[in-house]
């Protein structure tokens, strides 16, 4: 994926349509060119929001996406499983929902950045990698929807709560 100067990074939005077309709003003001999400969408009918995203989209499964079948059929070359490893702008991206092999990632030389979720909890280190958790775009465990936007020339990461 070349000419990506901007990736919108949600994780966790457990079925919250309300937070969910928030981050899409939020995405389609500020002009992301590609939309990660780290898993736990959980429903097939997010799509209905999803959809209306003008840039490509990339899911990685989380541990309480259910309806695998359905997702796949509506996510159609969108989902995969984690690991899932793609380029963006010559920078090597890993997406992962659980975080059990972070630290073997992270201590290992292969890739530039690493977006994970699951944990519901920000983190965002910069350094190489460079790891981004957007924490939780539900806000149902810690009252917080938040999402992040990656400057992928800097590697600024702005974390936006959505309101």
């Amino acid at each position: 994926m070349d000419n990506i100067k901007t990736v919108g990074i949600i994780s966790d939005s457990h079925d919250n349509m309300t937070a969910l077309q928030k981050a899409v709003d939020v995405f389609t003001q500020r002009g992301v060119d590609l939309v990660i999400h780290a898993g736990d969408l959980v429903a097939p009918f997010t799509a209905r929001i999803l959809k209306k995203l003008e840039c490509p989209l990339i899911i990685t499964f989380g541990n309480n996406d259910g309806e695998l079948f359905g997702l796949k059929n509506v996510f159609q070359g969108q989902i995969f499983d984690p690991p899932h490893k793609i380029i963006v702008n010559n920078k090597k991206v890993l997406i992962l929902h659980d975080p059990v092999l972070l630290d073997e990632f992270q201590a290992g030389d292969q890739f530039d950045v690493i977006i994970y979720g699951h944990l519901h909890k920000v983190d965002i280190r910069k350094g190489r990698p460079l790891i981004i958790n957007p924490g939780e775009s539900c806000g149902w465990v810690y009252g917080k929807s938040t999402i992040a936007i990656w400057d992928v020339e800097t590697d600024n990461v702005e974390l936006i709560e959505l309101k």
